[in-house]
């Protein structure tokens, strides 16, 4: 892709940089990510860039659709609904496949999701693949103009809304063991919001409140959510001390609700080249007889979950709930990605906010996966070098 700085990255790569690079990262917290982070980011043309930006528009004009709460109803009457929805989503996470098509580099819309993902966490591993790879400077990881400055400043408004810091919650469900738990560690560092398991907020009338490290009573105004209901559901060895369906006198940053309406339910809906050919199983006409050709997914489900990748009739047949699972026709990754040993894949997630009275999201920055394996993800890579998650870095 961009060749100047592939070049430039793979002549001073080595091992023992990279292995700095992760103790670098390790050393901030005294916390060993649990996740595999790449040994290099990806870095980006201006070509395929706009192909990204225009995509993410296509389905943010298509979020924005005067209906479009009318149009995923139907996606809260399947799930859990949560009161106090408010106009729009606080955050969008947009992912592409880089493919090939007609012997063109394309990407292709995998997941959009209405749910936050790794803001602060990408934002300092930028940083530090620039403190070892000074070169990299001439490069950046955000979008619409935005510095590190201005990105952590639009983190913190969309995040806190002027609330007091104290009053502002990360929410999550044992946050100490998810594996994303280095985000909170520097959302806690640069936001200086606190880190709440959903087992120590308590509710009275309609007020939540948690001890803080203190002691003192503190009210929670405004909400931070990283719970993920699917698991949430599992876990019944939980006791909480509120009910997420009450009437809560509480401020969503990322409202519950907006992670079933943007999800795989608006898939079948979204039409065009960066799009791929999705068909809900209630809709299905018939069972396509080349099914090695396409992928059968929940709609609901984290982190691939429940992905059939080798779908078989049966495997159709046997789904009761159709309406809760599409059949999607399966992409081919592009290996793009020159390492020291072979080519790799990429999935690109851009990440947008949208502020309380913004007229639209706004694209920040990003999240990459590199892959070897037959999909992106742990289990397709364990034991490769060059995969895992990075960062993606543009041309200023």
């Amino acid at each position: 892709m961009n060749s100047k700085h592939r070049k430039l990255f793979n002549d001073n790569f080595s091992v023992t940089k990279y292995h700095n690079l992760i103790q670098d990262i390790t050393s901030d917290f005294d916390h060993e990510v649990t996740f595999r982070i790449a040994e290099t980011p990806f870095f980006i043309t201006n070509k395929l860039k706009e192909q990204l930006l225009q995509g993410c528009q296509e389905v943010i004009d298509f979020i924005q659709k005067k209906d479009f709460k009318e149009l995923t109803n139907k996606a809260l009457e399947l799930n859990r609904k949560v009161p106090n929805e408010d106009n729009h989503t606080t955050f969008l996470a947009i992912d592409f496949g880089i493919c090939e098509e007609d012997g063109e580099i394309v990407p292709k819309l995998i997941e959009v999701q209405g749910f936050p993902s790794l803001f602060n966490f990408q934002n300092h591993l930028s940083q530090k693949f620039v403190n070892h790879y000074p070169f990299l400077s001439e490069l950046t990881p955000f979008l619409n103009g935005l510095n590190e400055e201005r990105y952590l400043q639009l983190i913190e408004d969309v995040i806190c809304n002027n609330h007091p810091k104290e009053n502002v919650i990360l929410l999550e469900i044992e946050p100490e063991k998810q594996n994303t738990k280095i985000d909170f560690y520097y959302c806690h560092r640069d936001l200086g919001i606190p880190v709440i398991c959903v087992t120590k907020l308590y509710q009275k009338d309609r007020h939540l409140f948690y001890k803080n490290d203190n002691g003192k009573e503190t009210q929670v105004k405004r909400i931070y959510n990283r719970v993920i209901f699917d698991e949430l559901d599992l876990r019944n060895d939980l006791k909480l001390n509120f009910d997420f369906s009450s009437d809560l006198d509480v401020e969503w940053a990322g409202h519950p609700n907006w992670f079933f309406r943007i999800s795989k339910f608006i898939l079948p809906y979204l039409k065009g080249t960066y799009f791929i050919e999705t068909t809900l199983l209630s809709d299905l006409k018939e069972i396509p007889s080349d099914l090695e050709n396409y992928v059968l997914k929940p709609l609901f489900s984290f982190s691939g979950s429940g992905v059939i990748f080798h779908v078989k009739k049966e495997d159709i047949e046997a789904v009761t709930q159709k309406d809760l699972y599409i059949l999607q026709k399966k992409v081919h990754y592009k290996p793009i990605i020159q390492s020291p040993n072979g080519l790799v894949k990429a999935e690109v997630r851009l990440l947008a906010v949208w502020k309380k009275n913004a007229p639209a999201p706004i694209l920040v920055t990003n999240l990459v996966r590199l892959s070897r394996g037959e999909m992106i993800g742990v289990k397709f890579n364990k034991d490769k070098d060059w995969v895992g998650g990075t960062v993606g870095m543009f041309e200023k």
